[in-house]
């Protein structure tokens, strides 16, 4: 028996066992928001090679049926979980796994998902192309019902290509260098989300879109099929706490709305996170149910008046921290579904309600905790690394951030869209005018019903519905001063020579902070600093890191102009070494110190920056 027989033969027998029990990496369904029970979990042990001159094609790799190495799928090959821990560039990789269809899926359309691929993917299946996705961040579905064949065994292949330095793709906190460095992190390439399979009917469902409408109590809903069929019909149940309180059954067809009236309305919040369980249903002309998903819905309206954010028609001060969803084992993808839970527990727990999620795009699991928990979220692109005047860069960006606004637009947690960061370059010919402008416009097409913060921090240009500013001053009394607003009311910019002028949207401070502190140290002077990164000069001791935390909190809270705040940050990340937890999600600080602090009303912080202001005052006249 050669050797390739044999390296096939474990790699069939690996990946039997890992898929029929529980020993699969990240087991559960996940797009909670649209569950069906048919499905097929396909993470676990795959076949792997590297592909450093990208000469696979070539060599007809899309052919192969095994390659030398392996890969724990979902985690990618930079990370521990995966099996390889490769830290250096990777220009391409190459996967191979077999996939079988059952036999019961016959006539039915089996779709192939991707949770997420960094960053372009081409999909073969038994040697044919089958698909080509565009994107690091956004989900992507392959119909590859004309190349399998129910109750066999096909081979999957999936080549994915990654140049990070190239700048026409996004790339968020992924260090451009060999090694992490400052705010920048380990390097994510090729799969990095679920992949899973499943049987649809023909006319089955392919989306439903949700929007609550709170001011007429009810849901409108909104479905999309895959083949219509004249007689075919689509099913609405809605359940509260397993009672139903709404079912209507109307023809199916893709111009098709549903208002869904409901009685004794729920609402949901960070302090009461109620959902309703939604059941959708496609029936065929004899009343059987040929498609059957599993969703849920939360009653919430978001909205600005004037300056002010509204949750359910009140004045709500958005307290959010800065979570950027790195693991130490896993990059971009957290090792279980309880991390993602967890992660949002770490966040409430520290007087936190919600989260701006940073330079990259969440995976769904995140927002069902998060709409599951009570927890406020802000999607943001991994934007970092598009060339501004670069066409091809502009175009991907664009078409990737559709899909991720699309896919995620159910989510109640999710309360604000933010497409940029930081934006330091100059604009060249309009371009990052325009690029921001496409992006603003595009977004509100696509949901009317969140604010877009169009660029968070940095040079802002065009239009955007919250003007949203970054500050690392240290200090609390410079801090006041930069923020206490000009004499015309002007907030603080940081660059108004090169932003768009402020116009009186909503302003937020949404990052401040970053105070640096490594839990082991004792003071600065004994430990590496200069190798780790951090805002200011960090403190000497513990108690003046409480000491400064607080000072900047109070100043915050105590502008009235500013309706929310972002803290920088949840986590240690690698070098970055300035969260209210350490990277491994351990305890820094005392917990309920720091959950006074964050969650104090603005009326005693009101009181006690006039204080400090006050013996700042009398200290500098002695």
């Amino acid at each position: 028996m050669n050797k390739r027989v044999i390296l096939f033969l474990w790699l069939f027998l690996t990946t039997t066992l890992m898929c029929s029990g529980a020993d699969i990496p990240r087991p559960e369904y996940p797009r909670p928001q649209f569950e069906r029970t048919d499905w097929i979990n396909l993470n676990g042990t795959w076949s792997f090679d590297f592909d450093f001159s990208k000469s696979g094609i070539e060599r007809s790799l899309f052919t192969a049926e095994g390659f030398e190495k392996s890969i724990i799928v979902p985690f990618c090959p930079e990370s521990p979980l995966s099996g390889i821990d490769h830290k250096d560039f990777i220009n391409a990789v190459w996967y191979q796994r077999k996939i079988s269809v059952p036999a019961e899926w016959d006539g039915k359309r089996i779709l192939l998902h991707f949770g997420g691929v960094d960053y372009k993917s081409t999909i073969y299946i038994n040697g044919k192309q089958v698909f080509v996705h565009y994107g690091g961040s956004s989900s992507f579905s392959v119909d590859i019902s004309d190349y399998v064949k129910a109750g066999t065994d096909n081979n999957l292949v999936v080549y994915a290509e990654d140049d990070l330095r190239s700048g026409w793709q996004t790339s968020g906190k992924q260090s451009h260098r060999l090694y992490s460095y400052s705010c920048l992190y380990t390097r994510v390439t090729g799969i990095w989300q679920t992949v899973w399979m499943e049987a649809v009917a023909k006319g089955g469902l392919k989306h439903c879109r949700i929007t609550p409408d709170l001011d007429n109590n009810q849901f409108v809903l909104e479905p999309v099929f895959y083949d219509l069929d004249r007689e075919t019909s689509f099913k609405v149940r809605i359940l509260d706490n397993g009672k139903e309180i709404f079912s209507q059954q109307i023809p199916a067809g893709n111009s098709a709305f549903v208002f869904a009236k409901l009685k004794n309305i729920k609402t949901w919040s960070p302090e009461s996170p109620f959902l309703y369980d939604m059941e959708f249903s496609v029936l065929d002309a004899q009343g059987q149910i040929i498609d059957k998903v599993k969703s849920y819905g939360g009653m919430r309206k978001v909205e600005l008046r004037g300056k002010t954010f509204y949750l359910n028609n009140e004045p709500y001060y958005q307290r959010l921290v800065l979570d950027q969803g790195y693991y130490p084992d896993g990059q971009w993808t957290a090792p279980d579904d309880a991390q993602l839970k967890r992660d949002i527990e770490l966040g409430k727990k520290a007087g936190f309600n919600g989260a701006r999620l940073h330079q990259k795009v969440f995976e769904q699991r995140y927002f069902y905790w998060a709409d599951k928990l009570g927890y406020l979220t802000w999607g943001e692109s991994a934007s970092w690394g598009v060339k501004w005047t670069d066409p091809i860069a502009a175009r991907n960006m664009i078409t990737e951030w559709e899909e991720c606004v699309y896919r995620d637009y159910n989510a109640p947690s999710l309360v604000a869209w933010s497409p940029l960061n930081e934006a330091w370059l100059d604009d060249v010919d309009g371009q990052r005018a325009r690029l921001t402008n496409d992006l603003y416009f595009i977004t509100k097409r696509i949901d009317r019903t969140r604010p877009v913060v169009t660029a968070s921090g940095g040079y802002h240009a065009g239009f955007t519905d919250i003007y949203a500013e970054h500050t690392y001053v240290q200090d609390p009394v410079a801090l006041y001063k930069q923020l206490c607003g000009g004499e015309e009311g002007t907030p603080y910019a940081r660059r108004p020579d090169k932003s768009a002028p402020y116009k009186g949207e909503a302003y937020m401070i949404d990052e401040f902070g970053g105070i640096q502190w490594i839990k082991e140290m004792k003071a600065p002077e004994v430990s590496d600093e200069k190798a780790f990164w951090g805002y200011g000069v960090p403190p000497k001791t513990l108690e003046e890191f409480y000491s400064r935390l607080e000072e900047q909190v109070n100043v915050i809270l105590s502008l009235d102009h500013i309706t929310g705040f972002c803290y920088t940050q949840i986590v240690d990340v690698e070098l970055e070494k300035n969260g209210i937890y350490t990277y491994d999600r351990s305890e820094k600080f005392d917990r309920d110190r720091i959950r006074r602090i964050f969650a104090k009303s603005r009326e005693q912080a009101k009181e006690e920056v006039k204080k400090m202001l006050s013996e700042r005052e009398t200290e500098k006249k002695e």
